[in-house]
Parts: structure tokens; C-alpha cells; sequence
């Protein structure tokens, strides 16, 4: 005969395993924690209690900010359990949180709710920087209904960062990455049918270390080949860029002369491109199917720019002659960056102070994206990124000269308004230099391939209407 109580038997004698399994998860789950905590480094445990306290004290903060909804309206299930007749208590509804951390702070996700939304958790960003013992807090819209709430309790600029590129080609050829904003958070910039950038700063700020660091990231492409003038030197060996010249089908030193042909030899190159873009490409532009190994991406550098434009004053023939060459360079250069874009040309154009006399004006203000290290005079601030920065002062770049921002760039973000400053980079020589002898087979002198692909030379492409229709 069956035992009625067998089924109950049975459930409750699985009751201690049910309870073993649970306890081993929790203990699993602890010591998984314990671990993660101890192989941390010293800023990220910080950051890790950081973000126990954010989580704990979350639901007392939010109503005390503001950052709560209450809702009147009772539930189905409270008014079925309502059977004195007595008003149904309102519910207070906290927004969910998720909170992770890093080596610098936290960044936690919010759920909006009916009033509680993005200009709200804006406002109380202030009180949550200081509830949460941060520097600065950051509050951004993340996806509709979720809020970014990025919070440092370090200050990410005032500290050095290495970058160890991979000698892999980038994902997207155009895409610059230039390192972390003022909340450790990654910026890049896409440079696709951008025709010109200007860096200005100090020297040993950093200009040439962010120009290092898009070299190794894009040499290993061979849709992208360089060319360089580097006013700071005389010869290929000399100088930043020592390492980099096998990596670069031209370059020219302080030579006004030999600057001149290069940039020549570019504009005839844009030129024939713009002649045979529709032949070769079956596009009006090249970005509409991007760069390739046959119609490579050409990056100009114009280190110390102001060596190439300034005009020479004095009336004896060598310094009539240094003027000519210099007048002529600022063509050539405005003709590569007004007319090239379409074509794949970029001119990244770097200078202490990038006044009319360093960059000319006809030239500087058609490079959409500009960045600039510490300078040491208003005026230089509002030449290299525009009167508007007056509005911004805590991205002017007259406030990096302390040696601690060696490195960090203000700019004008193409994603956001305003000025935001970025922590660039050191790119170790040995790294880069490794890049370079890797990647040395890659170099091709992008005229040689579009004189392949055509059967001809650049010289005798039809370039009769090719101004007029690029003007």
C-alpha cells in the first residue's frame, strides 16, 4: 500500500541539497569577488568599494536629489488586498541602477521614470559628485529611457598613459583614436571626408607623440601611405620622425625648395585623381567606397608648418626668393586642402601657435578639426580653436602649462558642443619603431599606383577640366 506522504517525503528530502547547492553558489560567487578584489591594483580596489557604497546607499540618495517619481495610482494586486476602504498609500519609485567601476571611478546606467529623466539626473549631477566622493560627475543620455551617470574620483588627465598599438590594420581606416577624456572615457575622431587638421601647442606637449600614435595605428594598413615635411629637421635621419621615413613614399626636411616640389608633386597628384575618380572608381568621391590598396588614403604631415608660410621680409635676392617659395607652398597647401578631400588627401598640419603668420588663414579655417596642446597666450587659444573658446574656460588651453598636462589636448568635438581635453598617449619609441620596420613593405607612392591602373603617366591625364569642376 502507498504511503501518502511520499510525495511530500520526497520534495523535502531534496530540501538539504537544494540548500547545499544555493550555499555553494553563494560561497562560489564570494571568493570569485575576493579574488577580483585582491588582484586589483590599489585605484581600482578603491574604486571597487566606490561602487558598493554607490549601490547601498542609492535608494535613500535618489529621494533626497530629487531623483524620484511617486505614483498614485494603486496596483491591481494592493487594491484586491485593500478590504478596509482606507486610502492606498502612494509608492515611491526609484529609477533601477547599475553600477560598475574602473580604475577611476564608477559608471552607472539609470532607468528613467515619468519626470525623472535626463535634465533631472543633470541638475543633481553636483550633489552626486559630492555623495559619491568624485571629482567630477558626468550625465549623458545613453539610449532612450537610460542614463550614463560617469562619475571620477580621479582626475584622468593628470595621469600618464602608454598606448602599445598591435600592428594590426584598423577596422575603420579613417577612425582616429586620440585617448581619454576628462571622465576616462575613449574619444576618437572620424576623419572621413575631413581634408584637414591643425594641432598647435607648446613644444614638448605632446604635437608630435599624437602624430606617433596615428602612425602606428594606421601603418599597418596598406590602404593609407604617408608623406611628411618636418620643418624641425634637415634630413631623413634627423628628428621624430627618423623611424617612420621607410614607412613614407616622401619626405622632405626644412628645405623650402624641396617642400615645394613635394607639394607640387601632391597637387598633381590630386589633380589626376580628380580626372580619373569616376573611371577608376565609378564614384564621384572616394569615400563613397572608402580607401584600398590601389586608391590609398594619402596623409600629409606638415610638422612645424609656420617653417613652409612665413613670409620673409628683406629685399635682397635670396630672402625674395625664400618669400616666392613660401607664398607658393600656401597655394599648393590650400590647394590640397580645399580640392582634395573627395579624392582621399588629408593634411594634418602641426605649429607652436597657429596665428595667420604660422598657418594662414585661407588655410587653418577650412580644417574642420583642430586640437591644441597648452598655449601660453589668449590669442594663441582663440587661433588654434576659435573664439568660442572664451566661452569654455576650463578646456582653454592656457591652462595646461603645468608640466602635469604634458599630453592633454583641448578640442571641439565633432559628437558634442563646446570643448572637451584629452589625455593623449606616449607611444614607446621601440614599439614604434617596430611598427615602422614591420610595416616598411607597405609604403607605395600612391602616383606610381594610379599611373599603373591608368597606363600612362600623371603628366599626360587630361586635366583640362578638372579645376573648374573641384573649385
Amino acid at each position: 500500500m502507498k504511503d501518502p506522504n511520499a510525495p511530500a517525503q520526497g520534495i523535502f528530502g531534496q530540501v538539504p541539497l537544494v540548500v547545499a547547492l544555493v550555499l555553494a553558489v553563494l560561497v562560489g560567487w564570494a571568493v570569485w569577488w575576493v579574488v577580483r578584489y585582491v588582484r586589483a591594483d590599489a585605484m581600482t580596489r578603491q574604486s571597487i568599494r566606490q561602487a558598493i557604497r554607490v549601490r547601498w546607499g542609492w535608494k535613500r540618495l535618489a529621494p533626497m536629489l530629487k531623483l524620484s517619481a511617486t505614483d498614485k495610482t494603486p496596483t491591481a494586486l494592493a487594491s484586491l488586498a485593500n478590504t478596509n476602504g482606507k486610502p492606498i498609500k502612494p509608492r515611491v519609485l526609484i529609477p533601477a541602477l547599475k553600477v560598475k567601476h574602473d580604475a577611476y571611478g564608477v559608471i552607472a546606467r539609470a532607468q528613467c521614470l515619468p519626470g525623472v529623466g535626463l535634465t533631472q539626473f543633470q541638475k543633481a549631477a553636483p550633489h552626486l559628485a559630492d555623495a559619491w566622493r568624485c571629482t567630477r560627475v558626468a550625465v549623458t543620455q545613453d539610449k532612450p529611457g537610460e542614463i550614463l551617470v560617469r562619475g571620477v574620483r580621479l582626475d584622468p588627465l593628470k595621469f600618464p598613459t602608454e598606448h602599445h598599438p598591435t600592428g594590426e590594420a584598423p577596422e575603420e581606416t579613417a577612425q582616429w583614436d586620440l585617448g581619454l577624456d576628462e571622465y576616462a572615457q575613449p574619444v576618437s575622431v572620424n576623419l572621413t571626408q575631413v581634408p584637414g587638421v591643425t594641432v598647435a601647442g607648446l613644444p614638448g606637449f605632446g604635437k608630435t607623440s599624437l602624430i606617433n600614435r596615428l602612425l602606428a595605428d594606421w601603418a599597418p594598413s596598406p590602404a593609407v601611405q604617408f608623406a611628411c615635411a618636418d620643418g624641425k629637421v634637415s634630413a631623413a635621419y634627423e628628428g621624430d620622425y627618423a623611424d617612420w621615413v621607410q614607412r613614407m613614399f616622401a619626405f622632405v626636411g626644412d628645405d623650402l625648395e624641396e617642400a615645394n616640389k613635394l607639394f607640387r608633386q601632391l597637387v598633381e597628384l590630386r589633380r589626376a585623381r580628380s580626372a580619373s575618380v569616376r573611371q577608376m572608381l565609378g564614384v564621384k568621391s572616394m569615400w563613397e567606397v572608402g580607401p584600398s590598396e590601389n586608391w590609398p588614403l594619402v596623409v600629409l604631415i606638415v610638422d612645424e608648418a609656420h617653417t613652409y608660410f612665413r613670409d620673409h621680409k628683406g629685399s635682397d635676392q635670396q630672402t625674395k626668393k625664400l618669400a616666392a617659395l613660401a607664398a607658393e607652398n600656401a597655394r599648393l597647401v590650400e590647394d590640397l586642402v580645399k580640392k582634395g578631400r573627395s579624392v582621399g588627401l588629408l593634411v594634418i598640419l602641426t605649429t607652436q601657435k597657429s596665428t595667420g603668420d604660422a598657418i594662414p588663414t585661407f588655410i587653418r579655417d577650412v580644417c574642420p578639426v583642430g586640437l591644441s596642446f597648452a598655449q601660453k597666450t589668449a590669442e594663441a587659444a582663440v587661433a588654434a580653436l576659435g573664439d568660442e573658446i572664451r566661452e569654455w574656460p576650463d578646456a582653454n588651453p592656457i591652462n595646461l602649462q603645468d608640466p602635469t598636462y604634458v599630453g592633454v589636448a583641448s578640442m571641439n568635438h565633432q559628437s558634442q558642443p563646446g570643448f572637451i581635453r584629452i589625455r593623449t598617449p606616449y607611444v614607446p619609441d621601440a614599439e614604434a619603431a617596430h611598427i615602422a620596420e614591420q610595416t616598411a613593405n607597405l609604403t607605395a607612392d600612391p602616383g606610381a599606383l594610379l599611373e599603373a591602373f591608368l597606363g600612362l603617366r600623371l603628366a599626360d591625364v587630361d586635366l583640362s577640366k578638372v579645376d573648374a569642376a573641384t573649385a
